[in-house]
């Protein structure tokens, strides 16, 4: 089993404010990861360490056995690391296919726009958005543009994607496509850390999951052991008794 990403000892502080505190985990290749917790566990600043828009106060990130730590964002994603965000950042006023070409011109292999064209019409058509190609990004709704984000990390050809809340604003039936589509990206051989919320879809997609609590590491394993562990329900969901029941409902 090789190991993609270590994360040993990771530590951010903001002025006297804690944000994380000595996360540690080894992430295989091949896995998808969930990553759960309240709000303001910790989360997202979590990947913006990782991804080096904010620099470690102190612990290593090393990515395919290379020290990384507070590596720029670009070349992270130089290096194979690829981002989605919670907040939908597309380039508005560029079409569909053009912000998927930045992805390719700007990802691992820096393609040219020659290149990178046909790479993203091919991602495109992978996400379903082929027929929305020549659109404005801006005129996409909300799971269409979360889409876009997938698909401009995908013409990236990562190694691995951070996704934060790719769920979050959905319908039942548009969480059910993405979670499939997280699916076929990882059993392409692309490595996935997931940020989610829809305790449903991270349980039943995740290999393995770490849980934050006001920027602590509290629990790591797999969903069956995460589902069962007190701290977990009693830190993220409150009431032990609902958030138990909610825990199995999950894992059905």
């Amino acid at each position: 089993m090789t190991i993609l990403l270590q994360v040993e000892g990771l530590t951010k502080k903001f002025g006297g404010l804690t944000a994380l505190s000595d996360v540690t985990f080894d992430l295989p290749e091949g896995q998808i990861m969930g990553l759960i917790g309240p709000n303001g566990a910790g989360k997202t600043t979590l990947f913006n360490v990782v991804n080096g828009v904010y620099p470690a106060t102190k612990g290593k990130v090393i990515f395919k056995g290379k020290d990384v730590t507070n590596v720029k964002t670009y070349e992270m994603a130089q290096l194979g690391l690829a981002r989605t965000h919670q907040i939908v950042k597309p380039l508005n006023e560029l079409s569909v296919l053009d912000n998927v070409i930045v992805g390719a011109c700007f990802g691992r292999q820096g393609f040219g726009l020659g290149k990178a064209t046909p790479i993203a019409e091919e991602v495109l058509e992978f996400v379903d958005l082929a027929d929305r190609s020549d659109q404005l990004a801006s005129s996409l709704n909300i799971a269409q543009k979360k889409r876009l984000e997938m698909a401009r990390a995908l013409a990236a050809q990562p190694h691995l994607i951070l996704m934060d809340e790719v769920l979050a604003g959905l319908n039942q039936s548009e969480i059910t496509e993405m979670v499939e589509t997280v699916r076929k990206i990882r059993d392409q051989g692309i490595t996935i850390i997931m940020i989610e919320h829809v305790m449903e879809a991270v349980m039943k997609v995740s290999d393995h999951m770490i849980v934050l609590n006001f920027g602590a590491q509290i629990a790591e394993g797999t969903p069956e052991v995460i589902q069962s562990n007190p701290a977990v329900i009693e830190a993220y969901l409150g009431d032990p008794k609902l958030a138990q029941k909610l825990m199995q409902k999950a894992m059905e």
